[in-house]
């Protein structure tokens, strides 16, 4: 994959965000994505090696669409900045994502605004055995990949329905968002060692992961 190719493509694409302008490179971009997709489908590969639960997912069907949803948001741009994909896709809220683009580059992973079903289950699995999701994000290794949780300034006011403030994991349970972030510059995408670097952050994520999609199984 050469990243550096992406990039320049990104680059002008946001100089030139318009269908005019995509169509006339759209020989380019065909040829970006299809390269992106075989990367996807490498990393797929090497990560169903070290993962026994991990989910196949080509990278077809874990690429993100570039066109944004005017439908829902019409004061969008008509591209996107990024490529962008969800690997390890049992469950899409609860995939491995991966964002390469001008403004953000990060490797992701939990649950992003989940619905009420799926987040009352994560809380209930809080409210069992909150002790083992603050043993996994305390980890010295993972507070240096990821710091702390992500947050979007949503979580909730009081205690959820069910629960009271004076709960020992209560600032976990008013989370609206579990999910966490590693952040990419752009010099080490692209560099030799990428996808090492990759697979390393997935290992590190992967705790954190299996605590929510037990949760949501059980």
């Amino acid at each position: 994959m050469n990243f550096s190719d992406l990039f320049q493509f990104l680059s002008e694409l946001q100089q030139n965000n318009n269908k005019e302008w995509m169509d006339a490179n759209r020989k380019w971009y065909q040829q970006l994505r299809n390269s992106f997709i075989n990367w996807l489908d490498h990393l797929d590969t090497e990560l169903a090696k070290i993962d026994p639960d991990y989910y196949p997912t080509s990278g077809r069907k874990g690429i993100n669409r570039i066109n944004n949803n005017l439908l829902f948001h019409p004061n969008k741009p008509v591209y996107k900045d990024h490529f962008a994909a969800g690997l390890d896709q049992r469950s899409k809220q609860g995939d491995f994502y991966i964002q390469i683009g001008i403004n953000d580059c990060e490797l992701a992973g939990g649950y992003w605004k989940p619905n009420h079903k799926i987040l009352h289950s994560i809380r209930e699995a809080i409210d069992y055995n909150g002790e083992e999701l603050l043993k996994i994000i305390s980890k010295k290794s993972f507070q240096k990949t990821f710091g702390e949780l992500y947050d979007d300034g949503d979580s909730l006011k009081k205690a959820p329905k069910g629960f009271t403030m004076d709960h020992e994991h209560i600032d976990l349970l008013r989370l609206k968002t579990i999910a966490v972030i590693h952040p990419l510059t752009k010099e080490e995408i692209l560099q030799d060692d990428f996808n090492e670097k990759v697979i390393e952050v997935y290992k590190e994520m992967l705790p954190f992961r299996r605590y929510l999609n037990e949760a949501v199984t059980v």
